[in-house]
């Protein structure tokens, strides 16, 4: 798990290569369990302290909603945090392209990703990607399972370090 996580730092910082500004895109259900694992991780990254040029939206169903916040922001780059079945163990994760993006089986929200990806590619020009968790349960109920409980600590802890620790903007 630990070289998972190690993977994942190293993919975040070659993605981010070139960024001057970054919005983050928590999406998913906080009603469906492990659905609620974009929310999640984007409420507990409003709580650190990060550089004036992240900008995070908690978008939980409806992404859509915050295109025009997010097209207002200009950002070079944009996150997508989600949970998707990606055929491993729960809380896992991986970074993927917006090319993959159709391939996943994603969580419950009404706009499919592939097509919310496109759209703010065409308005903004910027980089996207989405950050894939790997869900245990989205039965109804409030709360992450332990599994992703734990990848919520670790994945925000990565994220505010490769944000913070880096001069990104060179």
């Amino acid at each position: 798990m630990k070289s998972g996580r190690s993977e994942i730092r190293r993919q975040l910082r070659r993605w981010l290569k070139g960024v001057r500004r970054i919005a983050i895109l928590g999406i998913g259900n906080p009603l469906k369990g492990d659905d609620g694992i974009g929310s999640a991780i984007v409420r507990k990254l409003a709580k650190s302290e990060l550089p004036s040029w992240v900008s995070l939206y908690n978008c939980e169903v409806v992404p859509e909603n915050f295109v025009d916040k997010v097209r207002k922001f200009k950002p070079t780059h944009i996150l997508m945090i989600d949970s998707a079945y990606l055929n491993l163990r729960p809380g896992e994760a991986r970074l993927v392209p917006t090319s993959r993006i159709k391939n996943l089986v994603l969580s419950t929200h009404s706009l499919p990703l592939t097509y919310l990806a496109k759209y703010l590619k065409k308005f903004t020009g910027a980089k996207i990607g989405l950050l894939a968790i790997q869900p245990k349960s989205v039965d109804f109920g409030l709360g992450l399972s332990p599994e992703l409980e734990k990848t919520k600590e670790s994945l925000t802890k990565i994220l505010v370090e490769v944000l913070k620790g880096e001069n990104l903007n060179s």
